[in-house]
Formats: C-alpha cells, sequence, structure tokens
C-alpha cells in the first residue's frame, strides 16, 4: 500500500484516508491489470464498464499517438476539428434518427446536465418556464454531479445526504420492481397531475446501473415514452452505462427501437482511454434550445475524440454481437446456479453483465483480497458482486472470473 495516496488521495465513493486499501496497478494490458507485488489479475470491470476492448490496445494506442502528432487539445469554442467532425458523423450514423445534434462534454455526469438545461431550456423559449422539473423512475443513478444527483433515487442512494438541498423532481414506481402496468399507471398519474411543471422523464433504458443493479422489459420504454408524448413531456434516454454493446444491442434503446429526444453517451465511448461524454438531440429542440451556455475547457478534446473514432470502428468491424452472446452464455451457465446459495438473493444477466445480489453487504475488502488472490479484479459495493467484461475477454479468461465469483459466495 502506498503511504502517501493512503494518506492523501481521496479516491471515490470512500473516506480519506481510505479504511480499504488500494491497489497499485504497475501497468495494464489485454484484459488484465499488474498489480504492485507481481500480481497479475483479470479485470472483471472494465475500467466501470468502459475498456470494452481491454488495455494497450494497439489500435487505440495508434490512434492517440496519430493525434498527438497534430495537437493534444484546442479550445472547442470558435474552433473545430476534423476529430470531433469525424466523431459526430459517426455518432449521428449509428443512432437513431431524429438524432443529429452532437453536443460534446467532459463526462457522463456532465452529459446529463447539459440534457437537463437543454430540456429546460426547450421548455423556457417556448414560454413555458414553469416547466423546469423532471421524473424518472425510482432505483436509478445518473452521475455525481447536482443536477445528475437529482434524478438519481432520493431515498435509496449514495446521494440522500444532498436531498434537502437538490431540486425535488417527481419518482415513480420502477419497472425493474413492480408490475409493467401498475408502473406506467404511476407515471401516467403523475403526468396527468404535474406535466404543466415537467420538462422531461429521464431514465437508464433497460439496465438501472449503479442505483438498483436491476433490469426491466424493454416494452416499458415504448410507453413511457408515449405518455410522454401525449403530456407534452421531452423523454431523455441516459445510455451512458449501456451504450455501445454492453447489454447486446448497439444501445439498449433498440430493444424496441424507441423515439428518444435527447441521448446521452459516455463511458464506453473512447474505449476506456479518457474522458468524453456526448449529449445528442433532435433538429427541431436544438433549434429551439438555441445557444446553450455551456462550454466545457475540454469540450470535444482531440485526443479523446481521435480514439473515440478508433473505438467504435473498432466495435462495430469485430463480431460484438457474437462475444457478447457468448458472455452471456458463459454466465448463465456458470453465475446463475448460484441462485440456489441461501446466501444470494437473486442473479441478473443480460449480455456482458452478472450480477449477484447477496443477502446481506459485502465486506468488500475481504471480498476483494479473495478475488485478487483469484486471479480477477472486481469492486464489489452494498450487497452487489458482479462482472462487466471486456468484450474482448477470453472463454478461459471469463471461467477465472466466475470461478473466482463462485469461490467468494460459496465460502
Amino acid at each position: 500500500m502506498n503511504t502517501f495516496d493512503h494518506q492523501h488521495i481521496w479516491h471515490p465513493y470512500a473516506k480519506v484516508p481510505n479504511p480499504i486499501k488500494s491497489h497499485t496497478v504497475l501497468s495494464a494490458d489485454g484484459v488484465c491489470l499488474n498489480l504492485e507485488g507481481d500480481r497479475r489479475v483479470i479485470d472483471g470491470m472494465s475500467s466501470w464498464w468502459s475498456a470494452i476492448h481491454g488495455y494497450n490496445h494497439p489500435v487505440l494506442n495508434q490512434a492517440v499517438t496519430e493525434q498527438l502528432k497534430k495537437m493534444a487539445h484546442v479550445m472547442f469554442g470558435g474552433l473545430t476539428h476534423q476529430s470531433a467532425i469525424d466523431l459526430a458523423k459517426t455518432l449521428v450514423t449509428i443512432t437513431p434518427e431524429p438524432l443529429n445534434k452532437v453536443f460534446f462534454s467532459d463526462s457522463g455526469s456532465v452529459a446529463v446536465e447539459v440534457a437537463l438545461k437543454m430540456a429546460c431550456q426547450y421548455w423556457y423559449n417556448q414560454g413555458k418556464a414553469d416547466k423546469h422539473k423532471f421524473v424518472t423512475i425510482q432505483g436509478g443513478y445518473h452521475g455525481d454531479t447536482f443536477g445528475a444527483m437529482s434524478v438519481c433515487d432520493p431515498s435509496n442512494s449514495m446521494h440522500h445526504v444532498f436531498s434537502g438541498i437538490l431540486p425535488q423532481h417527481f419518482f415513480v414506481k420502477s419497472p425493474s420492481v413492480t408490475p409493467m402496468d401498475e408502473a406506467l399507471a404511476d407515471l401516467e398519474a403523475t403526468l396527468k397531475q404535474h406535466s404543466g411543471a415537467i420538462a422531461a422523464m429521464i431514465l437508464e433504458p433497460v439496465v438501472q446501473g449503479a442505483g438498483s443493479m436491476r433490469f426491466y422489459n424493454p416494452q416499458y420504454l415504448l410507453k413511457a415514452k408515449a405518455l410522454c408524448k401525449q403530456h407534452q413531456v421531452l423523454f431523455i434516454l441516459d445510455e451512458i452505462a449501456t451504450g455501445f454493446g454492453r447489454t447486446g444491442e448497439l444501445f439498449a434503446l433498440e430493444y424496441v427501437d424507441v423515439e428518444v429526444d435527447i441521448l446521452c453517451l459516455g463511458k464506453t465511448l473512447t474505449g476506456g482511454y479518457m474522458t468524453l461524454a456526448a449529449t445528442l438531440t433532435t433538429d427541431e429542440i436544438a433549434q429551439t434550445v438555441g445557444t446553450l451556455m455551456h462550454g466545457p475547457t475540454f469540450m470535444a478534446n482531440p485526443l479523446a475524440c481521435a480514439v473515440a473514432n478508433a473505438s467504435i470502428n473498432l466495435l462495430l468491424n469485430s463480431p460484438w454481437q457474437d462475444n457478447i452472446a457468448r458472455i452471456e452464455k458463459h454466465f448463465y451457465d456458470e453465475l446463475a446456479p448460484l441462485k440456489q446459495n441461501d446466501k444470494v438473493a437473486d442473479v441478473r444477466i443480460l449480455g456482458a453483465i452478472g450480477i449477484i445480489e447477496m443477502v446481506s453487504d459485502i465486506e468488500v475488502e475481504k471480498t476483494q483480497n479473495q478475488l485478487i488472490d483469484n486471479g480477477v479484479w472486481l469492486r464489489p459495493y452494498g450487497k452487489f458482486l458482479y462482472t462487466m467484461p471486456p468484450f474482448t475477454v477470453t472463454d478461459d479468461e471469463l471461467s477465472i472470473v466466475t470461478n473466482a465469483i463462485k469461490v467468494v459466495v460459496n465460502k
């Protein structure tokens, strides 16, 4: 353990000094992290779901190197560059119509902030300034900045300490825990009563990520969109965690081909190489919004855009759907039986996502040490032990991951 790091560096979702030690990564390659102490572990987290091609990939390394020879960064106000143009073209091409306007930002949380601002300004410019609240489903997670926090689950989330100072929005029953008809009835009742105050609905399609780690019927998206349209409420999808293949579709919204007003992308956008996000919207919304007063210093960073272009091309030209299906089958074969264990509350699997929900909270440090001893890096939290490996993981490497999980659960 690095003493300076332990005493002075504040890690995510942790105290400082951190009672749980951080492991020093010396290098990374393939799907593995090389830790201090001559330990090599498979990263079953894809660096928080972003490094879908693994580490030190020659194609992505080359993209960064070639861009670096030209420029590392240039302000985006009044200037542009080819890497941003190419990336915007690609995003417009691979996302559903009528999304054809792209706003770049630094991170997923900021992409959500931009989406919320777009929605509020859209209605403000139409003389409906009272439409500035949002509706979302319980159990959601959209990021850690203030606007994003305000649309995360208010009662069962990491942000509850801020509940008294965050803007107050509308939270309806989630189809991941409530029968879909009942969840839709709750949404419809809320929209009927409060649509005059609601700018947009925001939700994670199909997979609720860090907020609850649950899945729901994609048909809910179509029916929720229809209700929003009926009550003049915009429809925002947060695909930061689900975008670029993780669920088995390129975007989770494609399970039902739902029409979206605003779409947020991030995480996997650069293949896990550096921070970049994008908020996409339609001609009609962009024209109504007009000037959006938002401009991150590192907006459309050329290095990030260049590696994002390379990552998306690498994904689309690979057998990614076969890989996701292969990973999913492996999870069903190896992890689904764990549901019979008395210590396991549930096992949920979709695409390259495997979630073990334990009956009791997990001892994080003890569990991580057990996993490392078995050659695997995972980051459990609460009652959840889960894995979202790189799409390039081999069957043998997958077996190491799932065997390590079984050792921990069955111990």
